[in-house]
């Protein structure tokens, strides 16, 4: 499991979101098959929507971040509750670029130019909240300051951070999501700033320390207060009901289609690979509700 701790200055300055999200990353890569750049890109994107999911408000909202690029990657997309429970995909799992000439992993190539999009789908709104930006580098991190730049008009440090090991495991992986509150005081800004221009990688401070390690270098020389901590994961919520609700919705003649013309169908998840079998009988008893 991951575990997110949420922390706010003492002054009300700034509050930030931290998470270690090996586990949750690492079964993203199992189920998908991804290379290191899709684990890479995904993983990322997974974290920040974990991030982002846990400010929602009531249990029954969702949170929606999808990357609309033109790279090798496709479209990446990953939905979270407001524990921080995600689920995701990539559209081409199988894609991958040589390293950067730095050595890293090439992000921004995978994800490509394109539409940042986000969905808030908030309990007793009759419409999802859609935010929409620019790709910026396709880095993922650097995308999502500027869309709560200014989407949100939120000023927005965003570090994110999967690390792939030999085998292709994921070995590390983590984010801090830093945002300003109204009337952050100045000084407080400049503390902040420059701990950020100076903070190693998430995954490098959670190779050899803890969460807690990451929170303290992101307030570095600034008082504040932990005022939640949660476990969340990578969770999918898909059942067979809901694959029969889908057949249902099709129609009687697509349904009675399918029962003439298959012995046997699959729905296979999406999110998490998961396989509903449905034999013809079965076909039949569902177009059966179908007329209802």
């Amino acid at each position: 499991m991951a575990r997110i701790i949420r922390a706010i200055t003492k002054d009300g300055s700034a509050r930030a979101f931290v998470t270690d999200a090996r586990d949750t990353v690492e079964r993203a890569r199992k189920i998908h098959n991804t290379t290191p750049t899709t684990t890479a890109a995904l993983g990322r994107t997974l974290i920040i929507a974990s991030l982002a999911g846990s400010l929602l408000g009531e249990k029954d909202d969702c949170l929606t971040v999808n990357f609309k690029g033109d790279g090798v990657g496709g479209s990446v997309l990953v939905t979270s509750d407001w524990c921080g429970n995600v689920r995701g995909f990539i559209q081409n799992p199988e894609a991958d670029l040589p390293l950067r000439p730095d050595g890293k992993l090439d992000v921004g190539g995978c994800i490509g130019k394109g539409s940042l999009y986000i969905l808030r789908d908030v309990s007793g709104s009759n419409e999802p909240y859609v935010g929409i930006s620019e790709i910026q580098t396709g880095e993922i991190g650097d995308d999502i300051a500027y869309y709560y730049a200014t989407s949100e008009q939120i000023p927005t440090v965003c570090a994110l951070g999967v690390l792939v090991d030999r085998d292709y495991s994921v070995k590390q992986a983590g984010g801090a999501l830093v945002q300003l509150l109204p009337f952050a005081d100045e000084e407080v800004v400049d503390i902040l700033e420059k701990n950020a221009s100076e903070m190693r990688s998430v995954t490098e401070i959670l190779e050899n320390g803890t969460l807690e390690d990451v929170l303290a270098q992101v307030f570095k020389g600034l008082e504040y207060d932990i005022f939640d901590e949660i476990q969340c994961g990578y969770v999918c919520p898909c059942a067979r009901e809901n694959t029969e609700k889908a057949l249902i919705a099709i129609g009687e003649k697509e349904l009675l289609d399918i029962i003439n013309t298959e012995e046997e169908i699959e729905m296979t998840c999406r999110f998490c690979d998961a396989v509903y079998k449905y034999t013809k009988q079965d076909l039949i008893e569902l177009l059966e509700k179908a007329k209802k």
